[in-house]
């Protein structure tokens, strides 16, 4: 991401007001992707970091490990900085064939069917919570070993019993506690991981 003077301006003052903090720089600075997103401060206490989450979710990159999105509005999100540095394949659960199927929603099955395919991939939920459960659900059961994910569907119905069974699932995680969130929240955390994955691995130094 390109920063202008305006940018800056609006970071100074999320530095401001955050004040002092327990985060890692690289943390941090998603930290303060978000909140510039959102306009919304607070996510500082809303966003939890799993152990090794950053490092796995970057090496997963630099692998060029296949990402897959709930929604288009994700996918949209994270497409162009995606192109332009590690070229990861892109998959959104709403395109995914699956038969219909009682119980489940759209995005619940597409995300299903694309994680069998991509078990050790990187998931990013930022809308569907049926999505994330069917997600966790074959986390739970050994099926699948995600390199990270990153999930802010808001929701009334047990969301956030969702997020700490995600939590405790082990899996490398970045996450919004609690009943708030959106797909803004998960392109601002995915394209911010771009960016320091692209930083530490894909700049190749010029030559002399």
């Amino acid at each position: 991401m390109e920063w202008h003077v305006s940018d800056a301006q609006s970071l100074r003052v999320i530095d401001r007001e955050i004040g002092n903090h327990m985060f890692t720089p690289s943390e941090y600075e998603l930290v303060r992707r978000v909140i510039y997103a959102t306009a919304d401060f607070e996510f500082a206490s809303l966003i939890h970091f799993s152990e090794h989450a950053l490092t796995s979710g970057a090496a997963a990159l630099a692998a060029r490990t296949t990402i897959v999105v709930d929604v288009p509005m994700v996918q949209v999100g994270v497409a162009p900085p995606i192109q332009e540095t590690f070229v990861n394949p892109v998959y959104c659960s709403m395109d995914a064939l699956t038969r219909p199927q009682k119980g489940k929603s759209k995005t619940a099955w597409g995300i299903e069917t694309l994680a069998k395919r991509y078990p050790e991939g990187i998931f990013v939920v930022g809308e569907s919570q049926t999505a994330l459960e069917a997600l966790i659900e074959l986390v739970e059961a050994g099926e699948v070993r995600p390199a990270l994910i990153i999930a802010s569907p808001a929701g009334f119905l047990d969301v956030d019993v969702l997020k700490n069974r995600l939590d405790e699932s082990m899996v490398p995680n970045i996450r919004i506690a609690g009943q708030k969130g959106n797909p803004v929240l998960a392109v601002a955390i995915m394209n911010g991981l771009i960016d320091l994955a692209w930083q530490a691995y894909g700049k190749v130094p010029k030559a002399l």
